[in-house]
């Protein structure tokens, strides 16, 4: 059994607000921008989740448990695995968070003890990038799994007559920045400084190998989110009054 990553109790945080949450989730995720600590703002858009994000600004990302039972999420940023560094697949490994806990992932884990810090940045610029993998830059994914648990077995006088059952395998952006908003580069995650954050390793087993919830949200800079259509367009002049006064006056 693969071990996957857990973080130890100083490391956990509780709930906070702003989370992206969906009809009979198990998880919810939070993006924190960690240079100004605001938790950025989604945008919901054909059925898709966006946040915007300013280069430069190191980020984290929060998932959270809802359940009150423990919990795999397995975390991908531009389609890698932010545990391993392989490009992700739901079957890796990834954190285990505590019944009802949350977990801060600010970086790319380097060893049981630090990560690269995450920070928007240009493709070129982004580990996936850097490391050849620029197709699925621009996206945040969580895959959340339910433990296994040994079934219960049943009294003995009600399982005569059936087969008892088999257990399941497993910114706000100044508003003229969006006058030539696609000429600013698409974003990526960078592989920033160190940062220290502890965690140690323990087992998992799934109670299945089909993900009981997916999160995804996309992201990029606000001028081209704005000229996609995404967030609605900042109005750059006042609008003209019809009725602005009572009577006629002298001109200057």
């Amino acid at each position: 059994m693969k071990p996957v990553f857990r973080f130890i109790a100083s490391a956990i945080i509780a709930a906070g607000i702003s989370s992206v949450s969906h009809a009979a989730s198990v998880t919810d995720i939070e993006i924190v921008n960690r240079t100004t600590g605001e938790h950025l703002p989604t945008y919901r858009h054909d059925g898709q989740l966006w946040i915007a994000g300013k280069p430069g600004d190191r980020y984290a990302i929060r998932v959270i448990n809802r359940t009150g039972a423990r919990m795999l999420t397995v975390v991908s940023v531009d389609g890698i695995n932010v545990v391993s560094g392989e490009s992700a697949a739901q079957n890796q490994r990834g954190y285990v968070l505590s019944p009802s806990g949350s977990v801060e992932i600010a970086g790319w884990r380097k060893s049981e003890r630090d990560m690269a810090a995450f920070y928007f940045t240009a493709v070129e610029d982004s580990y996936a990038g850097r490391t050849g993998r620029p197709d699925n830059v621009g996206v945040i994914g969580v895959a959340a799994f339910r433990e296994y648990q040994e079934p219960i077995p049943a009294p003995a006088q009600e399982i005569s007559a059936a087969t008892a059952s088999a257990p399941m395998h497993s910114r706000n952006e100044a508003a003229d920045k969006a006058a030539s908003p696609m000429a600013e580069r698409r974003l990526g995650t960078g592989h920033g400084e160190r940062v220290y954050s502890p965690t140690q390793q323990v087992d998992f087993k799934r109670a299945s190998n089909a993900p009981d919830d997916t999160i995804t949200v996309r992201y990029d800079s606000y001028a081209r989110l704005v000229a996609r259509g995404i967030i609605p367009s900042p109005r750059r002049h006042k609008s003209p009054n019809a009725f602005p006064g009572n009577y006629v006056p002298d001109p200057s």
